[in-house]
């Protein structure tokens, strides 16, 4: 049979794509980002995006997003599913959430501005607030859509993904940062340095709405299209409710996606606290693109392959070999996130600074900027680590676990926030997050441990404890080498920056490699030749 091959690729084949597909959709994400910073700074026209894309972009990643709760949901089911029945359910699934979320979308149009609001109250207490209200209001009307396509492009990756397909959906992300650069280029061509102007604030919000819904209509258009061909659905509406599947797709998708909402109510509430510290939304935003963008990456490489693995070995039967999987998930995440969060902790402010300071974005936004990064960035380890585990539970069809600890999150994070946000400012809303995050995985073990009648804890905990260690004194050796550098050669050039960057991150990287060679650990050995097959070519 013509599939055999396909299952039969590895998981360092199928991590391989997705980190070459997800690398260039996140660099164009972040160069996105930085026309942004270059075109408004931390300014009016960029603050009102932030507040107005919210709801969007909650919807966006909470339904349309790779290892999202209808990804997610989607894999589970057609995993375990013959190809033959994958068509009718995916079309019943679509039209059924189709026609939610097109009334979501309608509502997001007459009501943007009840929404913008709820979002952010701050606004309405000052002249500039209001302005910035205006533009989020009319940024949100044009963005509304992307509600109804959130949904249909989460289908979308996971019917491809259950297919053997991660390529597109991979790499389908870049379209709509593609539409937003070239929005703003266009922008540029006509308003030259006037572009940051406060008269043509709100034209520079429209071009970022629209650019942000062309990209979303482009990435649901293209996946359509690799669907058709491959036979996994169509366009066409089908109300088979009753139809074997989908009661499961549901039963997985309805708790994954209240959970992963809670997540997003959190975010939420961390704007309803920056909304009263001016140029906060912005900052948080800038940052989090930084760290959400290796985190992307590794979180594809490591989530997409294992959720299939996850959803087969998940009969008792299979146990142990599910907590040996689950161990080499958690343990893969701590030595990519770990050392990473050291080297963005030691040279935020370097880090800022190569990748945003230019025309509307000086050096006194990089520092605000760096301030929150480093609070992003020692949460690392436990949002991704989070994740691995939710995935091993809607795995197992169990979605009311995360929901409920979603909910107590809820209310630790608004406690969390009101708490820090006084002695901290914004960098404390980014400590708050980091709180519940820990919280969430340490739960979440608990809990799995329960259900799994144990998990290797020793196994576990004495590797985990060794690499934040070999990563301390990776960040330690990176900071040294930084401030060195600044010590013997200070320079505002770009390309001494990135020199100055690069010697410094690298140092830190030995170091740690050094260590972790040491420690003998299978997950280091596995990642390294992963590295090696990827690059060497010798995985076919």
């Amino acid at each position: 049979m013509s599939e055999k091959p396909k299952p039969a690729r590895t998981l360092a084949g199928i991590a391989g794509i997705v980190a070459v597909a997800t690398l260039i959709s996140k660099v164009f994400g972040l160069v996105r980002q930085q026309a942004i910073a270059a075109a408004f700074g931390v300014g009016v026209t960029v603050d009102a995006y932030n507040y107005a894309y919210v709801i969007p972009g909650f919807l966006l990643i909470l339904l349309g997003g790779i290892n999202g709760p209808f990804h997610s949901a989607i894999v589970s089911v057609l995993a375990k599913r013959d190809k033959s029945e994958a068509a009718p359910l995916v079309e019943t699934v679509t039209t059924m959430v189709g026609g939610i979320l097109l009334f979501v979308s309608i509502g997001l149009i007459v009501f943007a501005g009840v929404f913008i609001d709820i979002v952010a109250p701050g606004l309405s207490q000052t002249d500039q607030g209001l302005q910035i209200r205006a533009i989020a209001i009319q940024q949100l009307q044009i963005m509304a859509p992307m509600a109804l396509l959130a949904g249909l492009i989460g289908i979308g990756f996971g019917t491809l993904n259950s297919a053997d397909m991660y390529w597109l959906p991979s790499v389908s992300p870049i379209f709509s940062s593609l539409t937003v650069i070239g929005g703003l280029a266009f922008l540029a061509v006509q308003l030259g340095n006037q572009i940051n102007a406060p008269q043509y604030a709100l034209l520079g919000g429209q071009f970022l709405a629209w650019g942000s819904l062309l990209g979303a209509i482009l990435q649901w258009v293209i996946q359509v299209i690799a669907q058709w061909r491959a036979g996994l659905g169509t366009l066409r509406l089908r109300f088979e409710w009753w139809r074997p599947g989908v009661k499961d797709v549901l039963k997985v998708m309805g708790p994954a996606t209240l959970s992963s909402g809670m997540l997003q109510i959190n975010l939420y509430t961390d704007l309803y606290f920056a909304s009263y510290i001016p140029q906060a939304a912005a900052a948080m935003n800038y940052s989090g693109l930084l760290i959400q963008t290796p985190l992307g990456i590794i979180s594809n490489v490591i989530l997409v392959p294992l959720l299939p693995i996850f959803s087969r070995l998940a009969d008792p039967i299979h146990w142990p070999e599910l907590k040996t999987r689950i161990r080499q998930g958690i343990l893969v995440t701590a030595i990519t996130m770990l050392p990473l969060s050291a080297l963005m902790v030691t040279l935020a402010f370097p880090i800022v600074r190569v990748v945003y300071e230019r025309y509307a974005f000086d050096k006194s936004a990089s520092e605000f900027v760096a301030s929150v990064l480093i609070a992003s960035s020692l949460g690392m380890f436990v949002y991704l680590g989070r994740d691995v585990l939710v995935r091993v539970f809607y795995a197992l069809g169990d979605g009311e676990t995360p929901f409920r600890i979603s909910v107590v999150n809820i209310v630790l994070n608004a406690v969390l926030d009101y708490l820090l946000v006084k002695p901290l400012g914004a960098p404390g809303l980014v400590l708050a997050t980091v709180g519940v995050n820990l919280f969430s995985m340490v739960a979440l073990s608990w809990f799995l441990n329960r259900k799994l009648h144990g998990l290797p804890w020793r196994e576990l905990t004495l590797p985990i404890i060794a690499i934040t260690g070999s990563s301390f004194i990776a960040g330690l050796v990176s900071w040294g080498v930084n401030r060195g550098f600044e010590q013997i050669w200070r320079s505002d050039n770009l390309l001494v920056l990135l020199l100055q960057l690069g010697i410094s991150a690298l140092a830190g990287l030995s170091v740690f490699a050094l260590c972790a060679s040491r420690l003998n650990l299978p997950e280091v050995d596995m990642f390294v030749s992963r590295l090696k097959q990827r690059f060497l070519k010798s995985d076919k």
